[in-house]
């Protein structure tokens, strides 16, 4: 499966993310699901986050699925008027509602005297299309995408009770909906679940395999590694150790989404030593879309690690921590050599506008890497130094580019 969250919000941006332009750009020929993101939680009840977004925009001709202005007078409008389109043109596509909200408000709305009706709400909401007085548009919707982050150990019978009420109900309206959740990147950060018994209710388990280094740290560091390396001062984790964990707690490794992040962090005023990898400098506290990131590459040196493949730029003062299409392939590759269900992408919008990293990701869960490429860098020396050129480099030369080693 190639899932991916569309974020709301970005209709508000400069350029705003409209849902035609995965019509424009393939990208929806090439998802297996969508999950919008987001819907609120909160008293007790599933709502539309931005009833503005999601019904109320008046699109064109020209930003249109269906190349048709909306009427104004209807108020059958926004993104989900958008989203209808698209699962008319693409009927075969999924579409879940992704379920976010304060971690307060999922532990009280799945306790006992509580869930049965939170549950209709959302089922009633999103389901069956009654989105707000005087419309229903039911089929839009396949199911939910819960991301509570993160139920605790008192919440942990509620929490796997939760998604039990959520398999009953929907399975009274519509059987084969389809039923996620969103996780962090170890099952300790959800202490107490059974994860054999979630895994057996849910349909997909989406691993959120980024942020393993970010802005909370005073030094540099890789995104989303997907292997450890052992010089890296802060962090103690990878995918590869992420996915093992998750599939030892008992998820079939069948229902395992491979989370890839589009975006990217930064720091400044970072040591020179080792290329800025694991220095020290002064985090800037937000990041930036991978499209951001490679209109700026062409000012910096770009550098990967040679074991996972991930790729960084360093400038002598700012380094910048990303995905690129090697890193990715690379991981699309993995998730198909380990048999899990495929790749989650967090998130759209932050791609190019010809969607060059997931049409990376479509093609290597199809015609993935040779095993033997993983078994090259894990051999790798990782003695000083431990880097190589990135996206300069010929792709079908050495073992840091792992395109060298095909079917």
């Amino acid at each position: 499966m190639l899932v991916g969250y569309f974020p709301q919000w970005a209709f508000y941006d400069p350029q705003p993310f409209y849902v035609k332009t995965l019509v424009d750009n393939r990208s929806a020929a090439r998802l297996s699901q969508i999950n919008f993101a987001n819907a609120s939680v909160q008293n007790g009840r599933c709502s539309l986050s931005d009833p503005n977004a999601d019904l109320n925009i008046t699109y064109t001709r020209r930003n249109s699925v269906n190349g048709r202005p909306d009427n104004p007078a209807s108020p059958f409008r926004g993104y989900f008027h958008q989203l209808h389109e698209l699962k008319r043109r693409y009927p075969r596509l999924k579409i879940l509602m992704s379920l976010e909200g304060k971690a307060e408000d999922f532990a009280q709305d799945a306790k006992p005297e509580n869930r049965r009706a939170f549950v209709a709400s959302c089922v009633d909401t999103f389901v069956n299309g009654h989105f707000a007085g005087g419309i229903r548009k039911p089929g839009i919707f396949d199911g939910f995408d819960i991301d509570w982050e993160s139920p605790q150990e008192q919440d942990a019978a509620n929490f796997r009770a939760l998604l039990e009420e959520f398999r009953r109900q929907m399975s009274a309206v519509r059987p084969g909906l389809q039923l996620a959740v969103a996780v962090g990147q170890a099952p300790e950060m959800l202490p107490g679940t059974d994860f054999g018994a979630i895994g057996r209710i849910v349909d997909q388990v989406g691993i959120m395999n980024y942020d393993y280094a970010g802005p909370w740290s005073p030094t540099t560091g890789l995104l989303a590694p997907l292997l450890l390396n052992p010089a890296a001062p802060h962090q103690s984790s990878s995918i590869e150790h992420s996915i093992a964990s998750y599939k030892a707690a008992g998820v079939p490794r069948s229902k395992i989404l491979l989370g890839l992040p589009f975006y990217g962090y930064s720091w400044t005023g970072v040591d020179s030593a080792n290329n800025g990898l694991f220095q020290a400098g002064r985090a800037v506290h937000a990041d930036k879309p991978y499209h951001y990131i490679r209109d700026l590459a062409a000012q910096f040196s770009a550098y990967r690690d040679q074991r996972s493949q991930a790729p960084w730029l360093f400038d002598g003062e700012t380094f910048w921590t990303y995905e690129d299409p090697v890193s990715a392939r690379y991981k699309a590759s993995y998730a198909s050599y380990q048999h899990l269900g495929g790749m989650m992408i967090w998130e759209l919008s932050g791609d190019t506008a010809d969607a060059e990293l997931l049409n990376t990701v479509f093609r290597s869960l199809r015609h993935p890497l040779n095993a033997r490429v993983f078994a090259q860098t894990r051999s790798v020396d990782l003695k000083p130094p431990n880097t190589a050129p990135s996206q300069n480099e010929p792709a079908d030369e050495g073992v840091s580019t792992p395109s060298a080693a095909s079917d």
